[in-house]
């Protein structure tokens, strides 16, 4: 079943430009911190694949080390923690560890020493969207992606340990989902990692880490994960599109309807925000994402980006538009690139479903409600739809460009916002799935090969491009010329052929438009991802 959260796809909110190379790279680190055994002093990051190759160009290094210091991914200040880590007196370095086919594209070992003499190694990788997973902790492998309350246990591999840490868990009437242990070595040092169902409080890891022959205890909080919830009721859940048609057709909801009612029993009492509250927060950044570079355009980290926002907002002024465009997708098209012009100056987005691709959803939808005269709480349902539809993507293939190519990022968007204006302008469930498949199919193949590893071109022509790709999409379905692919044999179609592109056309700057003799030239006077 599909268990992420609608702000596991309409999210992170976050500092640009990447949300698996900036933001995922951040959490990684804030997970890794929350893992040391005491105060860091000095931290090396080793960096691989497509990590190692465009770690500058995305502010990588830069979101790694405002984890460590404890920054949030919406923080203005990760563009200043290096400056941060000097004032707090924490030592770092950033090693390049080149290519690894062994590991995933987006991988990073965080190597810490801590106050005392201690220290440990945390290994994590990006899945992208600002999703994020530990791989490894002192070279022993784990897999923590935090859909759960994660119980992390350091301990030495003698006999009796194990039984004293489920008895205890047992009196504090914890259920243990999974366990799992790793050690190094017979008799030496061990790692055990429990799953649960409850919520973990101070007190249980107190007893925990009082056990004999246990190093420590700590709560894993991985950022982004959906974590403690409450049981989402079977005739809400959904793991394919047929599964989703057949929820929205029992219910008689459509699929933005559905989507939020799923939301508010996956929340439960926990969230800081209600669900709605939530989706409210999410159109407000949005709005403001899609317009600022319009009025007030900035120069992007590359020098690649600025003013092309205006400029094609001020083509929508004069005859151009009407020749060309029209009036609404020429301001879909403005919106959605000052979306990413503001993503490259290290401003605050709405990863949709990532940075790279987060001007389409909200550049389509709010081009389109200005022309409708949409009210707000129809464009939150077309969000929670747009949300649908990326969270099927999401498990049933990858969001991620260095898994898929641009068509997991650019074309996920496209799907999401072809089927969220179907919604919006009142049309059935079967439709909305029907434009998303047609967005898809129409971005099948498109490879990720960003010009200096910098999310700038081609990604923002791209993402102007998704617009119309999910413009032209919503009429066809509209129009009733449907897709004759089911949508998870396309959703399915994207995945084998993201597996089946070579890795210099997944996000590592090696192939396609990067690899061109003109941009390798900007590399070379650039340096991002040298």
């Amino acid at each position: 079943m599909v268990t992420m959260s609608a702000f596991e796809v309409l999210g992170p909110i976050m500092v640009g430009p990447s949300s698996s190379h900036t933001a995922g790279a951040l959490r990684i680190a804030l997970v890794a911190r929350s893992l040391a055994p005491a105060p860091i002093c000095h931290v090396d990051f080793v960096l691989y694949n497509s990590f190692s190759r465009t770690h500058l160009g995305h502010g990588t290094d830069r979101a790694l080390v405002a984890g460590i210091l404890g920054l949030g991914p919406a923080d203005i200040r990760v563009r200043r923690s290096f400056e941060l880590a000097r004032e707090a007196g924490l030592g770092f370095t950033i090693t390049e560890g080149g290519r690894d086919e062994g590991l995933h594209p987006n991988t990073v070992e965080i190597r810490m020493e801590c106050e005392g003499g201690s220290s440990i190694s945390v290994t994590g990788e990006s899945l992208g969207g600002g999703r994020v997973r530990v791989s490894s902790i002192d070279g022993v492998r784990v897999s923590i992606a935090g859909d759960m309350p994660t119980i992390f246990v350091e301990h030495r591999d003698l006999p009796g340990v194990l039984a004293a840490l489920t008895r205890t868990l047992s009196t504090a009437n914890v259920n243990i989902a999974t366990m799992s242990t790793f050690r190094e070595e017979r008799g030496g040092k061990a790692y055990t990692v429990f799953e649960v169902d409850e919520p973990v409080g101070a007190r249980l890891l107190e007893l925990l880490g009082a056990t004999d022959h246990v190093e420590f205890a700590t709560q894993v909080n991985v950022p982004g994960a959906a974590g403690a919830s409450a049981p989402v009721e079977s005739g809400l859940s959904f793991a394919s599109g047929s599964q989703l048609l057949a929820a929205c057709g029992a219910r008689q909801l459509s699929i933005g309807e559905l989507m939020r009612a799923r939301e508010v029993e996956l929340a439960g009492d926990a969230a800081d925000l209600s669900p709605d509250a939530a989706m409210a927060r999410v159109l407000e950044v949005m709005r403001s994402e899609t317009t600022e570079a319009i009025t007030r355009p900035k120069v992007s980290l590359g020098g690649l980006l600025g003013r092309q926002a205006a400029d094609v907002a001020s083509c929508g002024e004069g005859g151009l538009a009407g020749a060309l465009l029209g009036t609404t997708l020429t301001r879909a098209t403005a919106f959605a690139m000052a979306t990413l012009e503001r993503s490259a100056t290290m401003g605050v987005i709405v990863a949709a479903p990532t940075a790279g691709s987060a001007g389409v959803v909200p550049g389509a939808l709010l081009a389109c409600a200005e022309s409708t005269g949409a009210e707000d709480a129809a464009i939150r349902r077309a969000l929670w739809n747009a949300a649908a539809v990326g969270a099927l993507v999401s498990t049933n293939a990858t969001v991620a460009g260095a898994e898929g190519g641009c068509q997991a990022e650019v074309g996920t968007a496209s799907a999401m916002a072809a089927s969220a204006l179907v919604e919006l302008l009142g049309g059935t469930p079967a439709q909305c799935l029907d434009a998303a498949s047609l967005a898809i199919a129409n971005t099948l193949g498109l490879v990720c090969d960003p010009v200096g590893g910098m999310v700038e071109f081609p990604c923002q022509a791209r993402n102007a491009m998704g617009v119309a790709c999910a413009m032209s999409s919503a009429q066809l379905a509209l129009s009733g010329v449907g897709c004759p692919i089911p949508f998870d044999e396309v959703v399915d179609a994207m995945a084998a052929v993201g597996a089946a592109l070579p890795a210099t056309l997944r996000e590592t700057a090696e192939g396609g438009l990067a690899a061109t003799p003109t941009a390798r030239g900007g590399c070379a006077s650039c340096g991002a991802c040298a």
